[in-house]
């Protein structure tokens, strides 16, 4: 015989029961004269309205198909499985190999013949049971979002912990690291680049391992808690057997709630990289860009280079040689080549070595007119636009400290630009994020 115990919380009360259980079966099966004692599998902390997550539970179906058990002895329906469904193929599954179970509250015995009607009966009582609850508990849950009551996950949320009372509280060594994504974002960098970077550097993320992933960035930085707001029910429980849950589209109410917690980034900041994520995202749609954000140290020029004769995105080729000395890479227009016998644009490639001189031409030319440009960008400083207002401080920054340079600066040209746009090869318009166009004339 084997007994099987679950308690479906970790609250002290409930894990009493647990250890109950546990030393009651254990010594029940222990002084029968009936029974062999093969094992008690028990459960800590886990619901029973589905087995996917009860290794124990599990661990006991796999011994039982290997002929280790012959009968099994449980608390209760609800114990073994508040699912109908699952209660029922279990104890079927295991009737086949002519193994029972024993209810002791209901005393039922799967083997007798009223057992499965019974069980049938009960089983549903215990499903309607678990609905009973988890609607409950989601009225409350959403009662207390009502009242501006959060609750958070904090243990995979970077950059916060709880103290004793269940407060957040700023972690700040995750802390700098948050601001550091929010930076380097505001700073032209993608969320591929970032999360290549923190790993390249080793820093740990929210589990202590340097593994970063481009969709925890993006998820970061459109995440409202970070400016101290709390947006609740941004996901629901569809099913309560399945606990399936999916993004709230409408189906139920959703709560804001405003300073509920200590801010890691200020307000203006997290609204600038809002604006700066739309912007992208509608300058990538507008030219077709697919990987916008993909610019990387070996190829900052992707997804910013533009044709000036059709508006196509010009592509990156390598043109390769046995002979080192003739390798090229080059920029060709995604429209050239036309499907279909249409004929495409006429544009020439541009050699990459221009790319690179012509931001450093642009940039110069900033540093030679720098009252024009600190003029210009000091009435920016007035905009209503926060990620105006931020690019205009960071470009005022830059040229504080600017002097004439004579090689490609990727930092600066990632913080300070938006597109190349080429015009057959011979003229180059450098765009930079605030719409100032520099013309630059290339060899």
């Amino acid at each position: 015989m084997a007994a099987y115990c679950r308690v479906s919380t970790d609250q002290l009360e409930q894990l009493s029961s647990y250890e109950a259980q546990v030393n009651y079966y254990t010594n029940y099966i222990n002084n029968s004269s009936e029974y062999e004692m093969v094992k008690v599998y028990a459960d800590e902390g886990i619901s029973g309205t589905n087995t996917k997550k009860r290794e124990q539970f599990n661990k006991m179906i796999e011994d039982c198909k290997a002929g280790k058990i012959d009968l099994i002895i449980t608390k209760s329906i609800s114990r073994f499985a508040r699912n109908t469904l699952d209660c029922l193929n279990y104890v079927r599954m295991l009737k086949d190999l002519r193994i029972g179970v024993i209810f002791e509250k209901e005393n039922i015995n799967t083997l007798d013949s009223k057992g499965e009607v019974l069980l049938s009966i009960l089983s549903s009582l215990a499903q309607d049971e678990s609905r009973s609850i988890s609607e409950n508990s989601t009225w409350g849950i959403r009662r207390r979002f009502e009242q501006g009551k959060v609750t958070v996950n904090h243990t995979r949320f970077m950059g916060y912990d709880k103290d004793e009372e269940g407060n957040l509280v700023i972690n700040e060594k995750q802390a700098k690291i948050v601001r550091r994504i929010y930076t380097n974002y505001l700073n032209g960098k993608g969320p591929n680049r970032i999360a290549r970077e923190l790993e390249d550097e080793g820093i740990p993320n929210w589990n202590g391992k340097a593994k970063w992933y481009e969709s925890s960035i993006r998820k970061m930085l459109s995440n409202e808690k970070y400016k101290g707001d709390a947006l609740l029910e941004k996901t629901y429980t569809v099913d309560f057997l399945s606990k399936k849950r999916a993004v709230n589209k409408g189906e139920i109410p959703s709560y804001y709630v405003e300073e509920s917690h200590p801010a890691i980034i200020d307000k203006d900041t997290w609204e600038a990289v809002q604006l700066e994520v739309e912007r992208r995202k509608a300058f990538a749609k507008k030219y077709g860009i697919v990987k916008l954000d993909y610019a990387t140290v070996d190829n900052p020029f992707a997804g910013r280079v533009i044709c000036g004769r059709c508006g196509s995105v010009f592509g990156r080729k390598v043109w390769n040689s046995t002979d080192e000395r003739l390798r090229r890479v080059i920029w060709r227009c995604n429209g050239k080549y036309k499907v279909k016998g249409k004929k495409g644009c006429e544009s020439k490639h541009i050699d990459d070595r221009v790319l690179y001189r012509a931001f450093v031409e642009a940039f110069n030319a900033m540093v030679q007119d720098k009252d024009y440009f600190m003029e210009k960008w000091k009435e920016g400083l007035q905009s209503e636009n926060v990620l105006k207002k931020y690019k205009a401080n960071q470009f005022i920054k830059i040229l504080e400290k600017a002097e004439l340079i004579e090689e490609f600066d990727m930092d600066s040209f990632f913080r300070i630009v938006e597109k190349m746009t080429v015009f057959n090869g011979k003229k180059i318009i450098v765009t930079l994020l605030d719409g100032t166009e520099i013309g630059v004339v290339v060899e």
